[in-house]
């Protein structure tokens, strides 16, 4: 006899009205659920991908309902399948799709502490969990669900919803429309000025920034705009990614480094001391420092026309 079919059968001879719940089709579907369950939780703390953890939660709420299903609980189980795994995860895979999912996130620690922090909360966490579980009694002051099914497990669920815990679910509520209000605040606002065009920040650029080329892509951290140069990741590595697989292949890219090394060349070029600096025959040097010169003097001997 299995472990599963023993707890049953000790519930039953202990509290009457638990043994209709402990027949061999609901040991069975037990441990098939279970087999299904407990990778997809692994899998949903364990996965790499973002849309793969929640593929894996919504079939872990999908074996919770039907584990609810097998223990006569209903609309329980309806509202785990089709609120929980059919509207709350399938909204995080369609702000996943919008959004976009990038498989290059950086997975080094940027925030100094934050896993000693977590395995603290993990630790008091499983303490107070085992310490509230470990207040179950089984045997004599054990109860089944014969007493709260008496009327049907949804006229039960409707007498405690609104009945003992009226107050509690009235709060609940109220927080609920209360940040619906509040992300309906935060965006529709009214603007006290018009709102910038394309244009409008084009003209800003101009008049503002001697940079006149296009910036950066938003979301990485770069001092240039160059194709050819990766983009730097959080931790301040860069994102082999984003360079082109063209440019790789070539041998045409370039590294953060090399980069700055150019910087600070071209920096000292056009610096006001290099733009007055000249030959001892008193002619200005060559150089992006000197406008006056170009490199079609180069015939003329270096001496500007």
């Amino acid at each position: 006899m299995s472990t599963s079919s023993l707890i049953l059968a000790g519930l039953s001879q202990a509290t009457p009205g638990v043994a209709e719940y402990g027949g061999s089709g609901e040991n069975v579907l037990f441990w098939v659920i279970a087999i299904i369950t407990v990778p997809a939780a692994l899998g949903l703390l364990f996965a790499r991908k973002a849309v793969h953890a929640a593929l894996c939660m919504a079939l872990v709420m999908v074996c919770l309902g039907i584990a609810y299903l097998a223990l006569q609980a209903p609309f329980l189980g309806m509202v785990q399948i089709f609120v929980y795994a059919g509207a709350v995860m399938m909204l995080f895979l369609f702000m996943m799709m919008l959004v976009g999912v990038d498989s290059s996130d950086s997975l080094v620690e940027t925030i100094k502490g934050q896993r000693w922090l977590a395995f603290v909360f993990g630790v008091a966490l499983a303490v107070l969990m085992i310490s509230v579980i470990g207040q179950v009694t089984f045997g004599a002051g054990a109860r089944g669900l014969a007493d709260a099914d008496t009327a049907g497990n949804m006229t039960g669920m409707a007498q405690l919803i609104f009945g003992k815990y009226v107050w509690a679910f009235e709060a609940t509520s109220a927080l609920l429309i209360t940040a619906v209000l509040g992300a309906m605040v935060l965006a529709h606002r009214e603007r006290l000025t018009p709102k910038a065009t394309q244009k409008d920040l084009a003209i800003q650029r101009i008049k503002e920034g001697p940079i006149k080329a296009p910036l950066p892509s938003p979301g990485v951290f770069a001092r240039h705009n160059a194709v050819d140069i990766p983009a730097l990741l959080p931790d301040g590595t860069p994102s082999e990614l984003s360079v082109s697989r063209v440019l790789t292949a070539r041998g045409q890219n370039r590294s953060v480094l090399t980069v700055s090394e150019d910087v600070t060349i071209i920096e000292a070029e056009i610096s006001p001391a290099a733009q007055n600096q000249t030959d001892p025959q008193g002619h200005p040097l060559k150089g992006p420092g000197n406008p006056g010169v170009t490199s079609a003097d180069t015939d003329n001997g270096g001496q500007p026309s």
